[in-house]
C-alpha cells in the first residue's frame, strides 16, 4: 500500500480503491482470548462473528454481523437500529474499526 500524508488523498485513496484492497479496511482486533489462542491481532470480520462495540451510541452492546458491506467499508450488527424519518427502522452500519471480534464463526 502507497504511504500518503495528505487526509484528503487518503479519503480519496480509501474511497477509489479497489476491491482487493478494500477488503483491507474490514479487518477488525481480536479480542484478548482470541488472540493468545489465533497469534492474530485483527482479522477480517464476515457473517456471524459475534462482535462487541466499542465506539458510538450502542458502545458496550454485542451482537452477531449480519451484513458486511465491501464498498462502502460497513458493517450491520443485529439489534443495532436506527430510526428513519418515515419511521421505518434500518440496521445501523458500523465502521470495522470500532469493534472487537469476541467470537469468530466458521472459517474455511
Amino acid at each position: 500500500m502507497k504511504i500518503i500524508t495528505k487526509p484528503r488523498t487518503q479519503r480519496k485513496f480509501r474511497a477509489q480503491a479497489p476491491l482487493h484492497i478494500k477488503q483491507h479496511f474490514l479487518h477488525a482486533h481480536v479480542s484478548k482470548e482470541l488472540r493468545a489462542s489465533m497469534k492474530k491481532r485483527a482479522v477480517r470480520i464476515k457473517k456471524g462473528d459475534k462482535v462487541k462495540i466499542l465506539r458510538g451510541q450502542f458502545k458496550g452492546k454485542e451482537g452477531n454481523v449480519v451484513d458486511v458491506d465491501l464498498t462502502k467499508r460497513k458493517i450491520r450488527i443485529g439489534g443495532m437500529t436506527h430510526r428513519k424519518a418515515r419511521g421505518q427502522e434500518v440496521l445501523m452500519p458500523i465502521d470495522p474499526s470500532n469493534v472487537v471480534i469476541i467470537e469468530m464463526a466458521a472459517r474455511k
